[in-house]
């Protein structure tokens, strides 16, 4: 497939992304390299991601959600999340047919498959929107099709992973920061979509990634016009 063709199919005009090879049970595409330096492997340290809470929002039933396109209704800045699976044990080697699940909240702050409770007054329990699995390729890459999250009091924002081995062994739960200038931008510009203003929580005073921003900091480029790209390398433990 074509680089342009795959531009076009996402539905995200001039925002360049990786080229793909696989496609998910929906028919999107997911690419097939990452592109970008990573540090990680290329310092000739590799340490493993730091792991983090899966709630209080864990997705119930992943299994059901093999997908690309995980936006379902929601609506917000579109935005492509390519993420790099690495393995510690091979000198941060690509893992391939490493299972991926990610979830987020909405551009309000409120998470599918919960609701009705304190914890998150509006009621979404029947609904499944920004859940997603994919199976990384031979470069240990998957991709997703989301909108940029909002946030919600007391967190910075984020994207929650949870890796798996290929038979379903759980290897890693962990979670992405964001850049702060983007987010700013984001909240400040695309009103239309985000009514909250900026977040509340910075990334430094955030309890998951006060202690590790570093390691969990992603890279996203683009703009509010033409959408985001955010790209992250995940290092896990796989004997």
């Amino acid at each position: 497939m074509q680089r342009k063709e795959f531009i076009k199919r996402l539905g995200f005009g001039s925002l360049m992304v990786p080229l793909v090879a696989a496609c998910g049970k929906d028919g999107d595409p997911a690419p097939a390299t990452d592109t970008t330096t990573d540090e990680t492997s290329s310092s000739g340290t590799c340490t493993v991601s730091p792991s983090e809470t899966a709630g209080p929002f864990p997705t119930k039933t992943p299994a059901d959600l093999v997908m690309v396109d995980i936006r379902s209704d929601r609506t917000g800045i579109e935005m492509t999340v390519t993420i790099t699976i690495r393995n510690a044990n091979t000198s941060c080697a690509a893992l391939a047919d490493a299972i991926v699940d990610i979830w987020h909240c909405d551009k309000d702050g409120y998470y599918s498959e919960y609701g009705g409770s304190g914890m998150q007054s509006v009621n979404y329990q029947s609904v499944h929107f920004l859940r997603g699995r994919q199976s990384t390729n031979s470069d240990g890459v998957v991709a997703f099709k989301t909108v940029f999250p909002g946030w919600y009091s007391g967190r910075a924002p984020h994207i929650h992973a949870h890796i798996y081995d290929s038979t379903g062994k759980s290897l890693l739960v962990t979670q992405i920061a964001f850049p702060t200038d983007i987010c700013n931008t984001v909240y400040t510009t695309a009103t239309n979509f985000y009514t909250k203003g900026t977040q509340d929580t910075s990334n430094a005073s955030d309890n998951v990634f006060s202690d590790s921003i570093a390691n969990e900091m992603s890279t996203v480029t683009g703009s509010v016009a033409d959408g985001f790209a955010l790209t992250h390398t995940i290092v896990v433990s796989e004997s």
